[in-house]
């Protein structure tokens, strides 16, 4: 049962993240609240390792607007690119302004 359950948690945050507009961020906090689930913002971690094609995992940033480090795998320059892309702008401490760019869902 825990292990269903696990599995509509993740579907619902994934369906939020599939919302986050092109030049818009949300933070982990925002799509684990916006599906109905807030305090676990943890789990849309989870949710985005196991995301597959099309859904825009690059779009979700901690709660200071930064990239969440994942090691050495190379994702974390790829997050960067891709949002610059989409016309995010960094600071000089690595951060993306969440008054600027955070994504206000319209539920």
């Amino acid at each position: 049962m825990a292990a269903i359950a696990a599995v509509t948690i993740r579907a619902a945050m994934l369906a939020v993240v599939s919302e986050v507009p092109a030049g818009a961020v949300a933070s982990y906090g925002d799509v684990a609240r916006l599906a109905g689930f807030p305090r676990h913002s943890r789990q849309v971690g989870v949710a985005l390792r196991e995301a597959g094609e099309g859904v825009p995992w690059h779009r979700i940033v901690n709660h200071e607007g930064r990239i969440s480090r994942r090691g050495l795998d190379g994702h974390d320059d790829l997050q960067r690119y891709l949002l610059e892309a989409e016309g995010i702008v960094f600071d000089a401490q690595g951060r993306v302004s969440l008054l600027q760019y955070r994504w206000r869902a319209a539920r």
